[in-house]
């Protein structure tokens, strides 16, 4: 019950900093009617009310997970971060591939699955999100 209503303090504290920035951004003369600011609007409330849901309905045995698993949380972090570095540089395929492999392995300890899904994975997404939505990618640096 306690961890759970920490969690969702820390989700009403995030959401509140993420609300906050949100009223900064400028809306331009020939913007939207909707406006910029309504995404991250909509992002915010749902992430308040999820953080108040949490509090006022913890669940009633909770345990925090084992150092292991803070481990994987790390290296997927670490991972995601090394790519956005090495998207410009090496393009879509290569970083997506080695990121896709990582977290694939880290849920499940398949190295052959790991790779297959991976590779499935970037060349899927590159195809739909190059072709199908026209963004322009870069398939290799």
């Amino acid at each position: 019950m306690k961890a759970d209503r920490i969690f969702g303090l820390g989700v009403i504290l995030i959401a509140s900093f993420y609300l906050y920035h949100a009223t900064l951004i400028p809306t331009g003369f020939l913007s939207d009617p909707v406006g910029s600011r309504t995404f991250p609007y909509i992002v915010a409330g749902v992430s308040l009310l999820c953080g108040a849901l949490i509090i006022i309905f913890p669940d009633k045995i909770t345990d925090w997970p084992h150092l292991r698993v803070y481990g994987k949380i790390g290296i997927a972090l670490l991972a995601m971060y090394l790519f956005a570095k090495t998207l410009r540089p090496y393009g879509f395929i290569i970083p997506s591939a080695v990121v896709a492999i990582i977290l694939s392995y880290l849920i499940s300890p398949n190295i052959k699955n790991a790779i297959i899904t991976g590779l499935s994975l970037s060349i899927g997404l590159f195809l739909v999100l190059n072709y199908g939505l026209g963004l322009g990618l870069f398939a290799f640096g």
